[in-house]
């Protein structure tokens, strides 16, 4: 399946860490989508994956604001 993870501002890496990876454990993809004012921290943690060896298809950050990107994840009919 596909996990949405909405990490906010004030514990990005934590919060970003506890939503992901025990959905990339079980088998999931996940979609990362950070606090519009920590995008960085994110997208930092998708490149790491990536260096660790993980598909790039499998962990996917998507920055933006919270009316815009985030709205669009939740209300995504797949």
């Amino acid at each position: 399946g596909v996990v949405a993870v909405i990490a906010p501002w004030n514990f990005p890496l934590p919060i970003a860490g506890w939503g992901s990876a025990p959905a990339l454990a079980a088998g999931n993809a996940v979609i990362l989508k950070p606090a519009e004012t920590t995008p960085l921290t994110a997208l930092r943690l998708a490149e790491l994956a990536l260096e660790a060896g993980l598909p790039d298809d499998l962990f996917q950050v998507l920055p933006g604001t919270g009316p815009g990107a985030g709205e669009d994840l939740v209300r995504h009919p797949g």
